[in-house]
């Protein structure tokens, strides 16, 4: 009988055991291996746990976390992708770094701007640019938490050119006011330096051209008040050098109001049907008397397909008005001018060439600047501005156009204006 007790106290006491061990043991063991799933960003087969209420009931609540967890982590990645996308999008370069001056964060234009090619977040700056400057600047701002600007010149390793970046440096603070790091904005402004610079050449440009003929006029005229008996042949030597010299200031506020409107954005063409010979002869028809006093030979050649086209026809004969002056004017006597026109595939070229004096190859590629003259001392005699390239230039431009020159010294010029025939 005993071992028939024993048996039973055995049995039941295996079935506590079991059943202890399926409700309360095997559920936490299996709520273990969830936690451990979840932790580990997985999605577990299944969140039901065999077991009693309590077990169940932490197994939905893993289930609510692991799905809470989903949606933040998809908040999370767009967030992330909002913002790349807009630091991408970003024309100024970014840098943000923490106290330490290590990298957490920069875009691309940034990288761009210093030419950087392996630069990882969390790299100390200063390993990563070597730049004294932006070095110093941000060093400044996280020792005294104030804003700061400077101005960097970086050199481009493809082109081996200047440019220009502005920089701007705010800390970054905590709840307590502690800095904890910095924010860097780097806006390039070599445009805006550039245009400056050509804005102070202009100004300084027009100052020289127009202190020459007024200086020459003053004198006169004080020559005149000082001398009021000055004999008749001094006095009309004076007045013919005022006039001229009149003249030449007319022909240059002339051409800087034409050229002032030609970069105006206001600026429109009048586009209509222009037949190219009609419009040659009545320009050549203009030029006839001054043709003929250096006994200058014209050679006009027009393409079958070269007529009609759609353009200003103002402008295009201010075109050819300046080359033909430009050709006149630097041809020897009894030179030669030829005025072409043909297409060149879906364009058409319109030329002027001389057999004159011509340009040097270091000139050539600076003609089309405002006041630029190849030989400066020729060119005042002969009256020029310097500005009638410049007003070509900027025609064929609203035109969708542009403008080419060729060139050999004692062999002469040769300037085309190219057009593109679709958008005309």
């Amino acid at each position: 009988m005993s071992w028939l007790f024993l048996s039973a106290i055995c049995l039941v006491l295996a079935t506590i055991a079991l059943a202890t061990w399926r409700k309360w043991i095997a559920p936490w063991r299996s709520i273990e291996q969830l936690v451990r799933e979840v932790a580990g960003g997985q999605r577990p087969r299944t969140f039901l746990v065999d077991g009693g209420t309590q077990a169940q009931r932490v197994g939905l609540a893993l289930e609510s976390i692991f799905r809470r967890q989903q949606q933040l982590d998809q908040q999370i990645a767009g967030r992330e992708s909002g913002t790349q996308a807009i630091l991408g999008a970003m024309q100024d370069g970014l840098l943000v770094v923490d106290r330490r001056r290590h990298i957490t964060l920069m875009n691309r234009t940034f990288e761009n701007l210093f030419d950087l090619r392996d630069a990882a977040v969390g790299a100390p700056l200063l390993e990563t640019v070597r730049h004294a400057t932006l070095d110093r600047v941000i060093a400044e701002t996280l020792r005294t938490g104030m804003p700061m600007q400077s101005e960097l010149t970086l050199t481009d390793s493809k082109t081996n050119a200047e440019r220009h970046v502005e920089m701007s440096a705010v800390a970054m603070k905590d709840h307590v006011d502690l800095t904890t790091g910095a924010v860097v904005v780097f806006h390039d402004i070599t445009q805006s330096k550039r245009l400056d610079q050509v804005r102070s050449d202009f100004v300084a440009n027009v100052s020289h051209e127009l202190r020459t003929p007024l200086s020459i006029l003053r004198g006169y005229i004080e020559t005149l008040v000082d001398n009021p008996e000055t004999s008749r042949e001094e006095l009309a030597r004076i007045l013919q050098v005022m006039e001229r010299h009149s003249k030449r200031l007319g022909l240059l506020v002339d051409d800087l109001l034409s050229l002032a409107q030609l970069e105006s954005s206001t600026t429109t063409l009048e586009i209509d049907q222009v037949r190219l010979p009609e419009l040659f002869d009545h320009i050549l028809r203009d030029w006839k008397e001054k043709l003929g006093e250096k006994n200058l030979k014209v050679i006009v050649y027009l393409s079958q397909d070269a007529s009609p086209i759609r353009a200003d026809e103002t402008r295009l004969q201010e075109v050819l008005y300046n080359l033909l002056e430009n050709a006149v004017k630097y041809s020897r006597e009894n030179g030669e001018i030829r005025v072409q026109a043909a297409r060149r595939g879906s364009e058409i070229v319109l030329s002027v060439s001389d057999d004159g004096i011509g340009i040097s190859k270091d000139d050539l590629p600076r003609i089309f600047e405002r006041f630029y003259r190849a030989d400066k001392a020729r060119t005042r005699e002969l009256g020029g501005t310097g500005l009638g390239l410049a007003i070509v230039k900027h025609i064929a431009q609203l035109h969708g156009g542009r403008v080419e020159a060729e060139s050999e010294p004692g062999r002469g010029t040769s300037i085309r204006v190219v057009l593109p025939i679709a958008t005309l």
